[in-house]
């Protein structure tokens, strides 16, 4: 069976089952993994057409191939079974030991061939799916946290996966773009991108016009010190701007330069 194939088999089986009632953090988690479901098939499909030359060359983050981005992904869908666990349990699991772990074990991932890539982070994307729809309803309402931004609830974790998958499937810079975001998830990702950088003081004033796929137009604001510049375009545009993976896409403004999103 080929690596697409098995993906599209084990799909039919990654649904959580739905409880007759279920709380507003159980039908967040449900709807989220539904989106990173659908996301990990075109994730599949993508790394099934890259071979060893393709995984092997740059993807849009300095330093890493592609074989570095597929591992992360795969490393990152571990680090949210910890996470999941830790909301079963009760009892606290990290998503790494230690940012130098993490940073070793992507770099001994990368040079593995292509079929070991590619079974790698088969595994990772069904421990996590299987972790997930285990996960009784009531944890899903359980405080977890992020090595990087704190604590939040786990019903947030799929929607995490989700944005981890979108985000490196541009970063793989192999035909994926941030036009092929689902348009029902664009206003959500964007939301959460300037929230996060809400509130942090090394974040320029500006002002974000953005033209939303279906045609509204939104604005938001990033607080800063000064005078904030206008920044305009599409949301795959402002997207690339914000993420830092697309600088020059904008379609208007004088975009100022942003420190690193994550």
């Amino acid at each position: 069976m080929s690596f697409a194939d098995a993906a599209q088999v084990r799909s039919s089986g990654t649904s959580v089952p739905a409880p007759r009632e279920q709380s507003a953090a159980a039908q967040d988690a449900v709807a989220g993994l539904a989106e990173a479901e659908r996301a990990t098939e075109q994730l599949y499909d993508l790394v099934a057409g890259l071979d060893q030359g393709g995984l092997r060359g740059p993807s849009l983050l300095p330093g890493w191939s592609r074989a570095h981005v597929v591992t992360h992904l795969a490393r990152n869908a571990d680090a949210l079974v910890n996470l999941l666990t830790w909301a079963k349990t009760g009892v606290e699991h990290q998503m790494y030991p230690s940012p130098a772990d993490r940073d070793a074990d992507i770099a001994q991932g990368a040079a593995r061939l292509p079929q070991l890539l590619r079974a790698d982070l088969d595994a990772a994307c069904q421990r996590f799916a299987t972790a997930a729809r285990e996960l009784p309803a009531t944890a899903w309402e359980a405080e977890v946290a992020h090595p990087r931004t704190g604590p939040f609830p786990a019903h947030r974790i799929p929607w995490l996966r989700l944005r981890e998958v979108w985000i490196h499937l541009v970063d793989l810079d192999s035909g994926v773009g941030f036009d092929d975001l689902p348009e029902d998830l664009v206003e959500t990702f964007l939301e959460e991108v300037v929230d996060q950088f809400a509130e942090r003081a090394d974040v320029p004033a500006a002002r974000l016009d953005v033209t939303l796929p279906d045609g509204r137009q939104r604005s938001w604001t990033l607080t800063g010190a000064g005078e904030p510049e206008v920044v305009g375009g599409t949301a795959a545009a402002v997207l690339g701007w914000l993420t830092g993976r697309q600088s020059g896409a904008l379609l208007n403004g004088t975009a100022p330069t942003l420190p690193k999103w994550l």
